[in-house]
């Protein structure tokens, strides 16, 4: 059995037994795997936080057949500033949503995880505006899986829109969110989410559900 190394961010866990945990990554150089951490909620264990939803950073691990299992971790971030705050909480998760709807196993999702990562830093950057980050999250994720279909049809869209989604678009996916706009073109940005959402993936994403709670 192999010792690999692996650079990725935490998507979910689940309880696994009475001590284990099963975790979902995604990773830069695999795509998604699952893997077991096995003894993490023993009391004292040293990798308990590094399978918590959002934990990026170095996690080496036994390659099996269908699975993996986690030996050590170096966890670089755990952005736990957004769990502080239930509304960046709620799109965190949304993020974490879609990029575990859009990778898969021995995928190339490098680009997806810079995203990914990027949103998250994003969120936690009070110059920035959460809705925005959201809807420019969302379109370039379905761009960079190359399901972009082009603007909705049957609208005439702002001058700061049409800007808004070429610098989206065109940008790698560590400056997709460096730029700001006025209340209309954010409107206009939401709207192009939704539609875009509902076409390309027609998914039902709980942390929406959570977000409609938030006051």
């Amino acid at each position: 059995m192999a010792l690999v190394e692996l650079k990725g961010i935490v998507l979910k866990n689940a309880d696994y037994a009475e001590y284990d945990r099963r975790v979902v990554i995604l990773t830069s150089e695999c795509g998604k795997i699952t893997a077991f951490a096995k003894g993490v909620k023993r009391p004292g264990s040293r990798y308990l936080a590094a399978t918590e939803p959002f934990s990026f950073g170095v996690f080496r691990l036994i390659e099996g057949r269908n699975a993996y299992t986690l030996k050590e971790a170096e966890i670089s971030n755990y952005f736990e500033g957004l769990r502080s705050d239930l509304t960046a909480y709620a799109y965190a998760s949304y993020f974490l949503e879609i990029a575990d709807y859009y990778s898969r196993e021995n995928n190339d999702d490098l680009e997806l995880l810079k995203l990914l990562y990027s949103g998250l830093k994003a969120l936690l950057s009070p110059a920035l505006e959460n809705e925005l980050i959201s809807s420019a999250f969302l379109i370039k994720a379905i761009a960079v899986n190359g399901e972009y279909p082009g603007l909705p049809e049957g609208k005439v869209y702002l001058p700061g829109t049409l800007h808004s989604m070429r610098h989206i678009l065109n940008s790698p996916p560590e400056k997709a969110f460096s730029f700001a706009v006025n209340g209309e073109v954010l409107k206009e940005l939401k709207s192009i989410e939704k539609r875009l959402r509902d076409g390309c993936i027609g998914k039902r994403f709980m942390s929406l559900e959570l977000l409609k709670d938030v006051p």
